[in-house]
């Protein structure tokens, strides 16, 4: 995974908070040849004490909705969880730092609950704040990111956004995983990223966004680090006749869409509603 840091000089370790870097790389240190997209910036991300997230809205959210953060599943501050687990209204007074366009804090967002997460199927996490969206728009002049609420296509251009790092890693999307398997965790679907998004611990939970309509299409999560086959941060891919592939080097995100259909009238959670498809409890 591209998991927590525990310092910026230690090796890289799935558990624990992580400290902050003591150098954060800038919006021109991006992780691709190419230069940084000017329409995709940090506006909206947010630094965890040991990975990336951002503020998101779906696309029917209300301005006076409680806002949501979405990070990974394995950036929970009581650990990860376990295969088959799922978090459902679990208390939490976690803080974000907010980010402006240019990485600047610009301020601290506070969690009332976890309203989701899991590692099954997934790696994702959905916080509900103490604060709306329109209350952080008065204060700060920052709006959230929305979430796209149908697949991405391969070939789409994409921005890796870290609000950890203050980076931005620019590719595109190579395609997509039938099941992913990184030591006891399986996710559907996944997106596996162009060379050039060669994200590092403390990326985790960073949006990834559509650089053509700038929406949230997933949240960026692991990579294969040392070419092992599907154990802890060496994930492995697995098709639909069961053949097992290792790509060193290459990273991956788990797709966004499938909150959209499971977050409704004032950004309540409802995992039976219609077309919702996430892990039950």
């Amino acid at each position: 995974m591209n998991k927590p840091l525990l310092a910026a000089l230690a090796a890289l370790v799935i558990t624990g908070a992580g400290a902050a870097p003591a150098v954060a790389a800038t919006e021109t240190d991006s992780g691709s040849a190419a230069p940084a997209i000017k329409a995709v910036n940090f506006a909206g991300t947010v630094a965890l004490s040991n990975c990336s997230g951002s503020v998101i809205r779906m696309p029917d959210s209300a301005d006076d909705d409680p806002a949501l953060v979405l990070t990974n599943g394995h950036c929970l501050e009581t650990g990860m969880p376990d295969p088959g687990e799922v978090v459902v209204d679990q208390a939490s007074t976690r803080s974000f730092g907010l980010l402006n366009s240019s990485g600047t804090r610009v301020g601290t967002l506070r969690a009332s609950k976890i309203a989701y997460s899991t590692m099954t199927d997934t790696d994702v996490a959905v916080y509900q704040l103490t604060r709306s969206y329109a209350s952080i728009r008065s204060t700060y002049g920052i709006n959230a990111l929305t979430l796209n609420d149908t697949h991405p296509v391969a070939g789409t251009a994409i921005s890796v956004v870290s609000g950890y790092w203050k980076r931005i890693y620019n590719c595109s999307i190579d395609g997509f995983v039938y099941r992913m398997r990184e030591g006891g965790w399986t996710w559907k679907d996944s997106v596996r990223y162009t060379s050039a998004c060669n994200t590092i611990g403390g990326t985790s939970g960073s949006p990834v966004i559509d650089q053509s309509t700038g929406r949230v299409v997933a949240v960026n999560n692991t990579g294969n680090e040392d070419g092992q086959s599907c154990t802890v941060n060496n994930p492995c891919e697995v098709d639909q006749n069961g053949n097992v592939t290792v790509r060193q080097g290459i990273n991956y995100a788990q797709q966004t869409y499938l909150l959209a259909a499971c977050f409704g009238l004032d950004n309540k959670l409802d995992l039976y509603a219609s077309g919702c498809a996430l892990p039950k409890p």
